[in-house]
């Protein structure tokens, strides 16, 4: 018995829809970098189907790209985050502000 495309396309548009609803209700920096984390995955699941699906080896090269991405993204993103923590005790997206030189 195996699981069809669709319900992997199912599960990674339900993956996205709640890392889409997170980043725009959270205001709390580390929880919207979860979020969006969510969101790199889901797409990552989206590419590696259609990869399964289409008998082609572009997708998974694409997830590796968006991997990448994501691993930048997480290395500066929290960079930031620490560098308001210094600043303050905590960090929301509010706080952004306080970089300004």
């Amino acid at each position: 018995m195996t699981i069809s495309a669709d319900w992997y396309l199912g599960v990674a548009a339900v993956l996205f829809a709640i890392g889409t609803i997170g980043l725009l209700v959270r205001r709390n920096v580390l929880v919207m970098f979860m979020c969006v984390e969510l969101m790199l995955n889901s797409a990552n699941l989206t590419f590696v189907t259609f990869a399964r699906t289409l008998n082609d080896i572009g997708g998974q090269v694409l997830v590796f790209f968006v991997l990448v991405v994501a691993a930048a993204e997480v290395v500066v993103g929290l960079g930031i985050v620490v560098a308001i923590f210094r600043r303050r005790a905590s960090a929301t997206a509010d706080d952004l502000h306080l970089m300004k030189g």
